[in-house]
């Protein structure tokens, strides 16, 4: 018999280990390698990015160019496990021939997302010997990661108490999603590196990346501190609106999910991961590093509070299998009577799921129990960990799990932008189902990798590894 943890929705199972899940794990990675070559073998290029699938096959969107560095990071990672050259090299010679323009793409906030996965794991894998040893080599995606990590930090608003990286839609503009894309600038700072602004302005990229993170906590994140109507504790808000007059925060909207007063389920997701893998980033750094931000025990603290209010919110709020539906306050929800007391039902009439929210916050929760673990937090440690594991054994099985050949994806039933309607919907289905997207697959794989290592006892994979 499961125990069932308190308050929790998430049907906790406490016996998971990642070591039982390592049958899974080889099952996803097999599949991931015959993905990325069908989509290599398939996709054209001329197209643009390939961002989420229709029927199986993999299609671009022109609003941003922020997903072909998964494309690329999928075949780096799962090469990495397999030991499988020609996927490596794949991603390798891909990053260098293609995504050059994404080092200096000045009018996005996703260097994180596409130039981490890429130029970072590339380096990772030099400096593990993974790579035939290549100074040179290394030169070459130490100097792209500092550049994009420069880049994406010269996007800066200020406001009342500090500031933000502002999202493609201007100045005025937070997204909750930016905070895992800090990493940009975490991995610049770390390689030494820092922006020169105007008259040789040197500004500190690890201070700027954590100050952004407090804004994001603090206006993002809601904490149950009465702040409004709609104020309960880690739910988030995807976008945040400001006044770039003087700088005053104006209200909460929402560009992907259904209002700025409920909880599109990927930002949340987003908000856990990264203000998770941020606090294993500050408990690595000397104290020095941290004094300009408030020094350690004030960072640990903003970091800790959102990160525990966000993976507490993600647990209460999902079915007991741990897979999300795209929108916590979506409209249709209520005509599904008590759909948190069953699994997710992706094929429902009502709302879609979105898996990739899974993906994504499945890795918060790990990293999180861990953290807490270290810290001597046992029991909530054991908690977060447990949840982030059974997460996953839902997600790397049916329905979720795309084990159709032909199908270019690998994680089924994800979502891009159900207001905007650009979903695929089935004939004879109410709701979008059954697709995969570019993101949704690359962090699947990520957290695969995550897991498979702590099960092995190989190093610990962070991406400021």
């Amino acid at each position: 018999m499961l125990v069932l943890f308190p308050f929790a929705m998430i049907t906790i199972n406490p016996r998971l280990s990642p070591v039982s899940l390592q049958p899974k794990l080889d099952r996803l990675f097999a599949l991931a390698s015959d993905k990325v070559r069908l989509l290599e073998s398939e996709y054209d290029t001329r197209k643009g990015s390939p961002v989420f699938t229709v029927q199986g096959k993999y299609t671009t969107r022109g609003w941003t160019e922020w997903t072909q560095g998964f494309q690329f990071g999928c075949a780096i990672l799962a090469g990495d496990v397999l030991r499988d050259d020609a996927l490596i090299d794949f991603g390798r010679r891909n990053t260098v021939d293609l995504m050059a323009p994404h080092l200096s793409h000045v009018g996005v906030h996703d260097h994180g997302f596409n130039n981490v996965s890429t130029y970072g794991n590339l380096r990772r894998l030099l400096r593990e010997g993974r790579l035939p040893a290549n100074e040179w080599e290394l030169n070459f995606y130490e100097v792209a990661l500092k550049v994009s990590g420069a880049v994406q930090a010269r996007r800066w608003s200020h406001h009342h108490t500090g500031g933000y990286l502002y999202s493609f839609n201007g100045p005025h503009s937070l997204f909750v999603d930016t905070i895992r894309s800090c990493r940009a600038l975490v991995v610049s700072h770390l390689l030494g590196h820092a922006l020169m602004e105007e008259n040789d302005l040197r500004v500190n990229l690890l201070e700027r990346a954590l100050a952004h993170a407090k804004s994001t906590g603090e206006f993002s994140v809601f904490h149950g501190e009465g702040r409004d109507s709609y104020d309960m504790r880690g739910r988030t808000a995807h976008e945040c609106i400001f006044n770039v007059n003087d700088g005053a925060f104006r209200c909460p909207n929402s560009q992907q999910g259904y209002t700025g007063f409920s909880t599109w389920t990927r930002g949340l997701a987003w908000a856990m991961c990264g203000f998770s893998e941020l606090l294993e980033l500050v408990a690595s750094v000397p104290d020095a590093d941290l004094e300009s931000s408030g020094g350690r025990a004030a960072v640990e603290a903003f970091l800790l509070k959102s990160a525990t209010a966000t993976c507490d919110f993600y647990i209460a709020n999902s079915p007991v299998d741990g897979i999300p539906y795209w929108d916590t306050g979506a409209p249709e929800l209520h005509r599904m009577g008590d759909y948190l007391d069953r699994a997710s039902d992706p094929f429902n009439e009502h709302e879609p799921v979105d898996s990739s929210a899974a993906a994504i916050g499945a890795q918060g929760l790990v990293r999180l129990g861990r953290f807490l673990q270290n810290r001597g937090d046992s029991e909530n440690g054991v908690r977060y960990f447990q949840a982030g594991l059974t997460v996953l054994e839902s997600l790397f099985q049916a329905p979720y799990l795309s084990e159709d050949a032909a199908h270019q994806g690998l994680i089924l039933h994800s979502v891009y932008h159900r207001p905007n309607g650009w979903d695929y919907i089935p004939p004879g289905r109410k709701v979008p189902c059954g697709e995969s997207s570019m993101w949704g697959d690359y962090h699947a794989i990520e957290a695969a990798l995550l897991v498979r290592r702590l099960a092995t006892g190989e190093p610990y994979y962070t991406f400021f590894s």
